[in-house]
């Protein structure tokens, strides 16, 4: 991405005519498109590109996955196992505190 932006960057330079740039060769100015082809064929060819697209479908199968789960009241496998065994993640606990704090009633103040 680098030598495209520097390439349309030193062709603007050279097609306005603007510093040191407009006298400069074509083939200097045209040599960033050239490298910036040969950078995605490289990238291409060990499988790069295709990586780090299955990585982010991954990302965004696994967020998905998640929300579906919290829309249903499932919550995440880890809420789950903490529910079997009893325990509480310490993000259930401080919903809970402030679930009971606000349905206290003028009776329940004092058995605090």
């Amino acid at each position: 991405m680098a030598f495209l932006i520097l390439g349309i960057l030193l062709l603007a330079m050279k097609l306005a005519e603007f510093g040191p740039v407009s006298a400069w060769s074509w083939w200097v100015v045209l040599l960033p498109f050239g490298l910036a082809t040969a950078w995605w064929a490289f990238a291409d060819s060990i499988g790069l590109t295709q990586r780090r697209a299955m990585d982010r479908m991954e990302e965004v199968k696994a967020e998905r996955r998640n929300r579906n789960l919290q829309a249903l009241g499932l919550g995440t496998r880890r809420d789950r196992k903490a529910r079997r065994a009893g325990h509480l993640p310490a993000s259930d606990v401080g919903k809970r505190a402030a679930k009971d704090s606000t349905t206290a009633t003028a009776g329940d103040v004092g058995r605090r």
